[in-house]
């Protein structure tokens, strides 16, 4: 080829119909998981806002139940969604014990513990990280799957080249081409696994800093609730 010059454009538009199904496939699989990566990016940056904002009328609050009120128009957060799941908790065992004023309530906590209020806030965290998770298996699966479709592409880019020399093309400048847009396919494969992959360990280490405060104020809920039925 005179020039020698490095035309990716020109390598895929004069590759094999099966090279460009491989290589429309792996660009697909790239616009999508940037679609996931922009959207989770988003829910988490949300997610810290609205944290910072609950926990602020979380201690700024005279009661629990002022908290309840005034967090109920809040967008999603882990916090309101472990608090309003052990609120409610709270207020059905308050009905519960509701003739005996709060005695009952004290006895129950002491010798049964807190099971009911940390199975609520276990429910709320549940709730959480199904939504905190959304989508991430699938940009774990893109991650994985796109270099095999990638090398899936060089591999049948390579045998046609070589079918080509076999034919009786003869010369290297025969099957050059064929070969390049064969290795294009690789490239294209690992562009699109890459971001994918870092971003899915990227999200998956703010789930765990999530899960860690989510625990913490769990804990911190268990013992205004202790303090409350104290009093």
């Amino acid at each position: 080829m005179e020039g020698a010059k490095l035309d990716i454009l020109n390598i895929i538009w004069h590759s094999g119909i099966i090279v460009k199904i491989v290589l429309g496939l792996l660009v697909a699989a790239s616009v999508y998981s940037w679609a996931i990566i922009l959207k989770k990016k988003k829910l988490f940056s949300e997610v810290e806002e609205n944290n910072k904002r609950f926990y602020e009328i979380y201690q700024n609050s005279e009661n629990l139940k002022d908290i309840m009120i005034k967090s109920e128009m809040l967008p999603f957060s882990p916090y309101k969604a472990l608090y309003t799941n052990g609120y409610k908790e709270l207020v059905k065992m308050k009905e519960a014990y509701s003739g005996q004023h709060q005695s009952g309530l004290a006895f129950h906590f002491q010798n049964f513990g807190m099971g009911v209020l940390e199975r609520g806030l276990k429910k709320g965290a549940n709730e959480t990280n199904d939504e905190l998770s959304k989508l991430l298996p699938t940009l774990a699966s893109i991650g994985s799957v796109t270099p095999f479709v990638g090398l899936f592409g060089t591999v049948w880019g390579i045998i046609d080249a070589f079918a080509g020399l076999a034919g009786g093309g003869g010369s290297i400048d025969a099957v050059a081409p064929g070969i390049a847009e064969a290795l294009v396919a690789t490239a294209v494969g690992l562009a699109a696994a890459i971001p994918a992959v870092w971003f899915y360990n990227h999200f998956n280490s703010i789930n765990e800093k999530v899960n860690s405060e989510m625990e913490s104020f769990g804990q911190d809920f268990i013992n205004v609730v202790e303090r409350s039925v104290i009093e």
